[in-house]
């Protein structure tokens, strides 16, 4: 009695797999150019980081300093101000701003009258198509302890003026949730659309089985959400060193600036204005590694804790 042998698939190589998809390849060459030279290109430069660049001599004629410039960053007294103030407004943004999204989302996806809705997410949407520096203008303009409205209201109640970003403690509160107020309805957006894909049969066979709104959302909603939010939660772990540049810059005034000097900020003054080419590119290649260490452990731990990870 002979027993068939199962076939065994041969690897196909990616040319046989492309066959009947060269479509798809077309499609996706515009970014893939674009990656390619704005993103991969770009890091023949990182060699700058361990050399005294000198622009006369270009990158290859520059002397070889080895690790110089990261001990000397390490060293300095702006390392640990710069990477705790980092890390502190980061960290904050991120756990203030992330449920804020998602809270928002189910709101509005609990919302019966779509006509409310709609206006809703047309006014929680606008802020964020306003540019970085008008907002950091307004901003100012309001706080202003001498024609700002907030100083106004407090005066007008017998209250004395408040030089709201003139004090340290003050600065990352208004720093971060006027990035909540400019970014939750914008961040909002995927999670709404997640939310759209949820079968309505659901929901009425809860409603069937005496279920609550909000246990609904506990246990329906919430759950199709998981997989997005564990993806967006990577994603932001990753890029938890690297704050815009410009808000905090927009922002810092000599009274605020032992809580607003951040690695961005520090890297633009010394490479910009103090033109060491060499030491801020060493800084921003630390920001860059230490950006990419999390994004791995991250993915890690949500993939073993989760079963949802990036790879």
């Amino acid at each position: 009695m002979t027993v068939n042998a199962v076939p065994v698939k041969k690897k196909r190589s990616f040319l046989q797999r492309m066959q009947g998809n060269w479509d798809l390849l077309f499609f996706c060459l515009p970014g893939i150019v674009i990656t390619t030279i704005y993103h991969y290109i770009p890091i023949y430069g990182v060699q700058i980081a361990f050399r005294n660049y000198k622009a006369k001599k270009g990158i290859w004629g520059s002397d070889w300093v080895g690790l110089k410039n990261f001990e000397r960053f390490f060293n300095s007294a702006y390392a640990g101000t710069t990477i705790t103030n980092t890390l502190l407004l980061s960290v904050y943004s991120l756990v203030a701003s992330f449920p804020v999204a998602v809270i928002l989302a189910l709101m509005l996806n609990s919302l019966r009258h779509k006509r409310y809705r709609k206006v809703i997410q047309a006014v929680t949407y606008a802020p964020h198509f306003i540019s970085t520096v008008v907002m950091c203008g307004m901003l100012i303009l309001f706080l202003s302890p001498r024609v700002g409205v907030v100083n106004t209201v407090i005066k007008s109640l017998g209250g004395e003026a408040i030089n709201f970003m003139g004090k340290s403690y003050m600065w990352r509160h208004i720093y971060v949730w006027s990035g909540i107020w400019q970014g939750m309805g914008w961040s909002s957006v995927i999670y709404f659309a997640a939310l759209a894909g949820v079968s309505p049969e659901y929901h009425e066979a809860a409603i069937v089985d005496g279920a609550t709104k909000f246990q609904r959302v506990l246990h329906i909603d919430l759950p199709f959400l998981a997989p997005t939010m564990t993806m967006l939660l990577i994603l932001n772990c990753g890029s938890i060193l690297s704050i815009g540049f410009e808000k905090a810059f927009a922002l810092q005034n000599d009274l605020n600036i032992g809580v607003s000097e951040i690695i961005s900020t520090y890297v633009y003054k010394v490479g910009l204005i103090n033109r060491d080419i060499s030491f801020s590119t060493a800084i921003d290649l630390f920001n860059s590694v230490v950006n990419s260490i999390l994004l791995i452990t991250v993915n890690f731990i949500t993939g073993k804790m989760s079963g949802n990870s990036l790879w």
